[in-house]
This record gives C-alpha cells, sequence and structure tokens, in this order.
C-alpha cells in the first residue's frame, strides 16, 4: 500500500509540473493567437497593389509586363484598349529601321511650315534644310515631336499603311487611324488609335528582342529609346537606378499617361513593361506618379533590386 501511494504522488508531482509549464501559453490565448496572426499575414498581391493605385488616383491602368528570361508575362487588363497615344512613335520608328536600309534612312526629308503641327520643338527648326529619317526617328522617340511623327506616317502612306505593317508583326488589334495631334482625342468607346498593353508589349518585344530590327539599327533604336528626354519621371522613376531603361512616353485627353519601356536589369535578361492609364473626364490631368507607383510594383513583382 505504501509503494502504491507513492507512485500516485510522484505521478501527481509530474502532472502538476507539466500543467505549469503549459500556463503562460494557455493563460494569455489572445496573444498567442495574435502572433499567429502576424506570423502569416501577408503583403497584398501585385492586381491587388495595382487596384489600390487606380482607386488612389481615380484612375484605370493597364498593365502588361514580358520578362524575356522566364518567359513569365504579367497582365493587369492586359487586354482592355487604351488610346497609345505618342507611344506609337517608338514602334513607327522601330518598324522603319526594321524595313530600310541606311542609306534609306540617311534620306533628307523635305517639308514646310505648313506640315508643322502643336508641339514639334525639333522639326520647327528645320524647315529650311529638311531633317534626315533617321533624325526624324530620333525627334519623335526622344523628344516627341509630333510634324516627326506625322512624317514617319507619310512613310509608310498613312495610318492605315503603318497598321498593316503592325499586322505583318503579328499585331491583330492596334488599329491606328490619325495623324498627330488628332490621334489623341482618347474618347471613350472610340477604337481610333487605340491597342491593348498585351498587343503593344509584344510588338515592342518583337522589334527589339525577337531580331526583327539589323544588330547596327538596333544599336540606335536603343540609343535614342534610352536617351528619351519625357520619361524621366514615368517607369524609370519607379525601377531600381540599376536597371537602364529605353522608354516612350505618352499623353492624351481624357487622362491619358502611358509609357512603354524596355528594362535592361544587370545580370538579367531585358524586360518589356508597358503602363497605360486613363480616367473618366475629357479635362482630367494624367498623373506622373501613377505611372512610377504602378512600375514600382511591377519591379518588386519581378524582383528587381539594387
Amino acid at each position: 500500500m505504501q509503494m502504491f501511494m507513492s507512485k500516485k504522488a510522484l505521478y501527481v508531482i509530474l502532472l502538476s509540473v507539466l500543467t505549469l509549464a503549459l500556463v503562460p501559453f494557455s493563460a494569455h490565448p489572445e496573444k498567442a493567437m495574435a502572433k499567429e496572426e502576424t506570423t502569416v499575414k501577408k503583403a497584398p498581391d501585385t492586381t491587388t497593389q495595382l487596384k489600390n493605385l487606380e482607386k488612389k488616383y481615380q484612375a484605370t491602368l493597364g498593365v502588361y509586363a514580358i520578362d524575356s528570361g522566364s518567359g513569365e508575362t504579367f497582365a493587369h487588363n492586359g487586354n482592355q484598349r487604351f488610346a497609345f497615344a505618342s507611344t506609337v512613335k517608338a514602334l513607327l520608328g522601330g518598324v522603319l529601321l526594321k524595313n530600310l536600309s541606311w542609306d534609306e534612312l540617311n534620306q533628307i526629308i523635305k517639308y514646310t511650315k505648313d506640315d508643322l503641327v502643336s508641339y514639334s520643338p525639333i522639326t520647327e527648326k528645320h524647315v529650311d534644310t529638311g531633317m534626315s529619317l533617321k533624325d526624324i526617328i530620333a525627334a519623335a522617340i526622344q523628344y516627341s515631336d509630333n510634324t516627326a511623327a506625322n512624317l514617319m506616317f507619310k512613310q509608310f502612306g498613312g495610318p492605315k499603311g503603318f497598321e498593316s505593317q503592325l499586322r505583318e508583326l503579328g499585331d491583330k488589334v492596334t488599329d491606328s487611324s490619325r495623324l498627330e495631334p488628332d490621334l489623341t482625342t482618347a474618347i471613350p468607346g472610340d477604337i481610333r488609335d487605340t491597342s491593348t498593353p498585351k498587343a503593344i508589349a509584344e510588338t515592342f518585344k518583337k522589334l527589339l528582342l525577337d531580331r526583327k530590327i539589323a544588330p547596327d539599327k538596333l544599336k540606335f533604336y536603343n540609343e535614342i529609346l534610352t536617351g528619351n528626354a519625357t520619361g524621366e519621371e514615368l517607369i524609370r522613376a519607379g525601377v531600381p537606378s540599376n536597371v537602364k531603361v529605353g522608354d516612350k512616353s505618352g499623353a492624351a485627353s481624357f487622362g491619358t499617361r502611358n509609357d512603354i519601356a524596355v528594362l535592361y536589369p544587370p545580370h538579367r535578361a531585358p524586360i518589356i513593361l508597358v503602363v497605360f492609364s486613363n480616367k473618366t473626364n475629357e479635362d482630367d490631368e494624367y498623373d506622373n506618379a501613377l505611372i512610377a507607383d504602378a512600375a514600382r510594383v511591377m519591379s518588386n513583382h519581378l524582383g528587381l533590386s539594387n
């Protein structure tokens, strides 16, 4: 009987010790739950972050990215139509570089004062002498010169001739109907001079990364894109400083603000990034910061860092 009582007492003592050891966890269950919730809480996903930007800026975003190394793509409203505005100048220049020889690109294009349209900071200085087609391409891309864009359209016989060239590249979506500055009306529901982020990104990739342009002309194309003077507050402002950026901006009515870019991160394959945006009312002002913030979200998504 005495031996039995001793074992029982030992059992009671062990049980008491185990109970005391568990008290800090069971006595404050709300703290344990809070700790667990903090551990499993996740940051908003990329789509949610972009939607939050849309709410913040009261705008609609269209985003498409292509990582040429991994093949990964990302879309937010990727198949929705937006006015392409002056981003089309990068495609006009790219197709001309693809199609023409250096002799043709060096030919002098003559034009008159009657050909000048609003915002032509480069071409207006050379009415008397004309400009080489190569320099016209550079003026359109680097300074968004509108007369230069129209002179490029003329090389295709007009917007529809340019559109047919896009069709040959596989772009069945982009509509090109008017010259500058009429192509910037951006009226909701009007498909003239619109495209989708996906279609523009895929065409831009073909021109820049799929060997559609001869190497020497591709070098020139990259030089003028990376030397663009109109994109400092856009995609460039949202990616890490060690990422080289070549881009073409665009703006139009209804708060339209766009930027299309090729990103060259160190030690990685290039990335194509298209960011389009618009708003509800014709006189709404666009926001450069929206494009930069969207690029920042995409930089995180793509794993870009200094």
